[in-house]
């Protein structure tokens, strides 16, 4: 059976979390590790917590939870330490705010690895995301579409595929770590790195062709998105050049003006 680790980073989250925990605790696939980071959460975010560990004890279709609570140096390493502890075939971060799309989100995944050499899985596997407000209700279909054929090089249109969206082998995660030095961008410089690897090991990315996700519109790099988008421009430049770089970020000016 394929098992995914679910990463949910939490920090003051009392406000959120309870729709990403009754989310994953929906699932109908049986093979879930729901691994939970928190930075030491000064409101109700632990309590929340808590009734979804004894909750998942009475359901229907319990999960693995594991909790780990201690300080951090920001999300990026918080998410490093879901990555070494993780158990699962895959990971997939999932956020205070984000849940998926559909309880039978992962059981539909799960189904399409199957014809997949247990041996070979796909590196990355990746889809759709929606976008919705702090209610949790619908927004609006994420713009940036995932390309039909994930590569490195489709990273240059900016980030194509959703973090939360984009799960990536577990094996492939240990050896990538976040790095730290970026703040708001990191996952896409993440990504980039475990995509390279993957492609130099000849292994595949799978696109399941779902909407996998609905990711929470307000997140930190939304917040931030001026920063974001300067840091992201040195991580652009760091893989493929500043030519390119300032020649992709030219054009996503363009595009932002068209789509007004």
């Amino acid at each position: 059976m394929i098992r995914f680790t679910v990463a949910t980073v939490t920090y003051n989250a009392e406000s959120t979390i309870d729709r990403t925990l009754h989310s994953v605790s929906e699932q109908t696939y049986a093979g879930v590790e729901h691994l939970i980071v928190d930075g030491c959460s000064q409101d109700g975010t632990m309590s929340d917590i808590q009734r979804y560990i004894e909750r998942n004890c009475d359901s229907n279709h319990p999960h693995t939870i594991r909790l780990i609570r201690e300080p951090d140096e920001g999300l990026y390493d918080a998410m490093n330490k879901a990555i070494a502890q993780a158990k699962g075939d895959y990971i997939i971060f999932l956020n205070a705010g984000d849940k998926f799309h559909d309880s039978s989100t992962l059981s539909e995944v799960a189904e399409q690895l199957q014809r997949y050499n247990e041996h070979r899985l796909p590196a990355v596997v990746y889809g759709e995301t929606d976008l919705v407000d702090d209610e949790g209700n619908f927004l609006r279909h994420r713009r940036l579409r995932a390309p039909k054929r994930l590569t490195y090089s489709s990273f240059l249109g900016g980030m194509l595929v959703c973090h939360q969206s984009f799960y990536v082998r577990s094996d492939l995660a240990r050896t990538n770590p976040y790095d730290l030095r970026y703040r708001f961008s990191g996952d896409y410089d993440w990504c980039l790195r475990v995509m390279k690897r993957a492609e130099r090991r000849l292994l595949t990315f799978h696109n399941t062709e779902l909407i996998l996700t609905d990711y929470l519109s307000e997140g930190m790099t939304t917040r931030n998105h001026r920063r974001s988008l300067f840091e992201r421009l040195r991580i652009m430049a760091r893989h493929f050049g500043w030519i390119r770089a300032i020649a992709a970020h030219a054009w996503f000016v363009v595009r932002a003006v068209i789509r007004k």
